[in-house]
């Protein structure tokens, strides 16, 4: 019997974020292990006309939840939907509703957050630290609760290049940094922010570290704990290899890949490509649950969530599994869905520069104009190249963080908690799930049919054939503007052509006196 699963039985469970990718395969790992559990809220707002019902609808509607539904058939009814908006004060959540959840909480799983590494600093402080500080606020007043657990980053310290599991202080309070946005005009915060966020390449990382020292400062008297996961990346094994719903990291790099829009982007080959699978980190963060409510360990514990230490996969072996998985299971042919929210790009060693990415755009652009189509390339290629200047600081570092309560938290499970709930990487095998993880894109985000692999074959070939035509096209450009303006070019070009001559003719030769 798990003891972890045992532990959520008749619980009721405050979720934050929990309609993001996280945040779902949090709910349903809850509902599969511990169907008796009692309620779990969710901080909800109604969004593109669709209601706090019609939203949780649409979440269990997924194929994600299809195993609750079979060990937990009335899973709907043990979800309440709670209006909330982050950016509004105490939340906006009705003093009905806050009624209900001071009385009735055991467990807050504090996942949502804003992770757009380009958010303004105003608004990154509201939903990452402010939302936090107002979350423990209403905490703090919760009769029956148990145990906080809030979901930071592995970054947020990104600045070091070897990270404990301690909190590092920022060089201005939180409680300052939230004051000064309130009176501070945008103007002056953007012109602020890179003295600020000192040495992080994002207002993200920055405020994230300002939200666990947050947690530190006013939840001291609960019981809290903070989990640090790295990339988090498509599922490992529950509840099926390769699930993911959403185009953020690896995701939105697979895609641009596939879809042929860009084949390159300058990278560390050698450099650790920390990604965790999302099934890792939601097992972790259970435990730590348990763990934090049961033991009550007291400081504060930090527990990291990353593969580079234990299982390392760096990027250019990641890049050579996502291009032999393409071989074998191609995409379907790229713009067949305009609204698609193709966010970044693809890795590899080197890159041609800016204009060989853009001119094939401009080139298609125009030709989508002659058939009377809406052009769009320019404008998707122009905010992919803006994505990559962002990720680049990532993938062209490693870090090293450590795992010691991380470790110490897997000796304390049982075997079947270890079995039921696992995070050691160790076992990953990172061939095997780069593969599951890009099926998983093209099924599950594209929802493409494996049925129209050969036609995309076809497709893959055709995109090659055009980047190698223009890359080509490009080269004989540039090397006759050299001969044209250049001496040397013109002394190597005539050398290149003599020798080329004699070795034909050498061969020639050689091949009439052997007849």
């Amino acid at each position: 019997m798990s003891m972890i699963a045992a532990f959520y039985d008749n619980k009721s469970i405050l979720i934050t974020g929990a309609t993001g990718f996280l945040g779902k395969v949090l709910m349903e790992k809850l509902f599969r292990t511990s169907p008796d559990l009692k309620v779990i809220y969710i901080l909800v707002r109604p969004k593109a006309g669709q209601t706090l019902q019609q939203r949780v609808f649409q979440i269990l509607n997924s194929k994600l939840f299809e195993k609750v539904k079979e060990v937990c058939p009335k899973v709907h009814e043990k979800i309440k939907p709670i209006y909330a908006d982050l950016n509004q004060k105490d939340l906006a959540i009705s003093k009905e509703d806050v009624k209900e959840l001071l009385s009735s909480v055991n467990i807050i799983f504090h996942c949502a957050a804003t992770v757009r590494f380009d958010d303004p600093l105003r608004h990154a402080v509201q939903l990452n630290v402010t939302a936090t500080q107002q979350l423990l606020h209403i905490a703090s007043q919760m009769t029956k609760l148990e145990a906080f657990i809030h979901i930071s980053t592995a970054y947020s310290n990104c600045n070091l290049k070897h990270i404990d599991e301690v909190i590092y202080p920022c060089s201005v309070e939180p409680k300052k940094i939230i004051q000064s946005m309130e009176w501070l005009d945008d103007a002056i915060i953007d012109e602020i922010t890179p003295k600020l966020i000192a040495g992080r390449p994002n207002t993200y990382t920055y405020t994230k570290a300002l939200g666990e020292m947050v947690v530190q400062e006013e939840g001291s008297n609960l019981n809290v704990a903070i989990i640090r996961p790295s990339i988090v990346g498509a599922t490992w094994q529950e509840p099926f290899p390769g699930w993911v719903d959403n185009l953020n990291g690896p995701s939105g790099l697979i895609v641009a890949a596939g879809k042929g829009f860009l084949r390159s982007i300058k990278a560390t080959p050698m450099a650790v490509a920390d990604l965790i699978p999302v099934d890792t980190v939601v097992n972790l963060t259970l435990a730590v649950g348990w763990y934090t409510a049961v033991h009550r360990p007291k400081p504060t514990l930090i527990y990291h969530c990353t593969s580079g230490t234990t299982n390392p996969c760096n990027w250019g072996k990641m890049g050579l599994q996502v291009l032999a998985t393409f071989e074998k299971a191609p995409f379907e042919r790229a713009f067949r869905r305009p609204n698609a929210d193709f966010t970044t790009n693809y890795f590899t060693a080197s890159y041609w520069n800016a204009v060989s990415h853009r001119a094939p755009a401009i080139i298609y652009d125009f030709y989508l104009r002659l058939t009377g189509r809406e052009p769009r390339m320019t404008k998707l290629m122009n905010r992919l190249l803006r994505t990559i200047s962002m990720l680049e600081y990532f993938i062209n570092r490693s870090w090293e963080w450590s795992t010691y309560n991380t470790e110490m938290l897997m000796s304390e499970l049982s075997p079947e908690d270890q079995r039921v709930f696992n995070f050691d990487v160790s076992q990953l095998n990172w061939l095997e799930y780069i593969e599951n993880y890009v099926l998983g894109v093209k099924k599950y985000i594209l929802k493409e049919d494996m049925a129209g692999i050969p036609e995309a074959k076809q497709h893959l070939k055709r995109l090659r054939n055009i980047h190698y035509f223009f890359n080509t096209a490009l080269f004989l450009i540039i090397w006759c503007l050299l001969i044209a303006r250049s001496q040397m070019a013109r002394n190597m070009w005539f050398f290149i052509v003599s020798f080329c001559y004699k070795f034909l003719s050498y061969f020639r030769a050689s091949r009439t006196l052997k007849i």
